[in-house]
């Protein structure tokens, strides 16, 4: 059994990127798709040589060019992210002791983030290690940090959970630390637990409401902060953008 395998959500259609033909991780960024930047990453990390590729829209597209060197995993519809991780279940159940969820979407993570949270998330034997991003504010590139979930702590200073920015109360979208979305399970409890979460009033798993089950079974959750550039996403023309600035 493997020690870790990664897990890269790829499956969104991009329909803010205004394109009718290709996929969202598709999308040139400077020279090359923006899935590409991610995946060098992975392979830099020395963590899994062969990452789990979930994709969905256009998905013979993807596969076709990104090669045979990934395991892909279908997302038939489109249901979220928990939904996303769920589909791949079938396949990696009992094949790992511990997954990373990654997305092609975010091109700006670097191979020394990956491995401080897998290396944390091994010395603290954790449930879930996730990361958080701290910003000063929401303005000039960091303005699309207002579409993350918001990170609430207890007055421990312990995370209690993640807010989605559609849920979140006036108070709740003041605070300045946000999720990114990028967990480290340990896999039992992770296939154990993934099908408990329930659909959101937007038709959509979201992954992270397993850090609430969590909370509920009394467990820890422990977390390592990552530069806020390596959070960014691309959902639109104008991230994409953004995002060349970094790259």
């Amino acid at each position: 059994m493997k020690t870790f395998q990664i897990v890269l959500l790829a499956a969104g259609k991009g329909k803010r990127m205004k394109s009718k033909n290709t996929p969202k991780v598709l999308f040139p960024l400077k020279d090359k798709p923006l899935i590409k930047y991610i995946l060098r990453e992975i392979k830099k990390s020395g963590i899994c040589q062969k990452p789990v590729i979930i994709v969905g829209y256009k998905s013979q597209m993807v596969k076709k060019v990104l090669g045979k060197n990934y395991t892909y995993v279908l997302q038939k519809k489109q249901l979220g992210t928990g939904h996303a991780v769920n589909c791949a279940r079938n396949f990696l159940e009992n094949k790992a002791k511990n997954i990373l969820i990654l997305y092609g979407d975010k091109p700006c993570i670097k191979a020394d983030s990956i491995l401080k949270i897998i290396n944390r998330h091994i010395k603290n034997n954790n449930i879930l290690t996730m990361a958080t991003i701290k910003i000063p504010d929401y303005k000039n590139w960091r303005v699309d940090f207002k579409s993350f979930g918001r990170v609430i702590r207890n007055n421990k200073g312990e995370i209690e959970k993640i807010v989605e920015k559609k849920e979140a109360t006036p108070q709740e979208l003041k605070i300045k630390e946000v999720s990114p979305s990028i967990f480290c399970f340990k896999a039992n409890w992770l296939w154990d637990n993934i099908p408990k979460i329930k659909l959101s009033p937007q038709n959509e798993y979201y992954l992270t409401d397993l850090i609430q089950i969590i909370k509920k079974q009394k467990n820890k959750i422990d977390y390592v902060n990552i530069d806020p550039i390596e959070g960014l996403g691309i959902n639109s023309q104008k991230q994409l953008k953004i995002v060349s600035q970094f790259i």
